[in-house]
This record gives structure tokens, sequence and C-alpha cells, in this order.
């Protein structure tokens, strides 16, 4: 299990942000846009089963969760997520968003589905939107 060495924060206006893909790259990437945000980066998990062992343990703000990934997808984490956490805000980040996944999204727990093509800085303000802030 991947964890930055970020804690979580204990000051109460600080969102907290759960980063799960299996490119270290994208992580770090994803947890810079965020940390320069004012985020804190509470955990980074590299699939869908160590996401769900970090969300019970964290109960993170917001969940950034990649679709493709071994041991378990993105689509097969977020039902068991959303029991963790069903007011949590999740976000599919993902290359490979077609149709069935638009569709499959809501159904099964995913607040939003955005494309890796997409700019960080856009994925933080989607975030802050889905957030409510």
């Amino acid at each position: 299990m991947k964890r930055t060495k970020a804690e979580p924060q204990k000051c109460s206006n600080v969102k907290r942000v759960l980063i799960v893909d299996d490119n270290p790259v994208i992580r770090k990437a994803v947890a810079a846009a965020f940390l320069s945000d004012g985020f804190a980066v509470c955990g980074e998990a590299e699939n869908g089963r160590d996401a769900i062992d970090l969300a019970k343990k964290l109960i993170p703000d917001l969940i950034i969760l990649d679709l493709s990934m071994p041991v378990m997808n993105g689509l097969q984490a977020a039902p068991e997520l959303r029991k963790i956490a069903p007011t949590i805000p999740t976000i599919l980040f993902t290359m490979f968003g077609n149709e069935l996944v638009f569709d499959q999204a809501p159904k099964i727990g995913i607040d939003l589905v955005l494309s890796k093509t997409e700019s960080l800085d856009s994925v933080v303000q989607k975030a802050h939107k889905l957030m409510g802030d």
C-alpha cells in the first residue's frame, strides 16, 4: 500500500483528498495540483482494494479514482467506497471514458467522470464545484 508522507491535517477547513491511480507519475501530478490549491493529500493508493482500506481509515473529503488499475479497478471499487463514505464526492479520472462508463458511473457512486486529457487545474476547479466550495 502506497502512502504519501503528508499526514491528515487537523485543521477542519483543509479538504483532504485520497488519490487512487496505478501510475505513480499521475498520482504525484494530481497530488501536486491539489496540494498547490490548499488541499491535503491524506493518502495515495495504486488500486481499488488499497483505496478501500485507506478510505476506511482516513475518511477523505474527496476521492480521485482511476478506472483502469490492477487488483480492483475504479468501477469495482466505487460501490464499496460509496458504502464506506456515502457523501464523499468521487471523481473517476480516466483515459478510457466511454458512453458505458458515463452511463454506469452515477449508478455506482461516481459523481463526476473526467478525462486525463483535461488540465489538472480544471480538475481541481471541478472538484471544488462538486464539493460546493
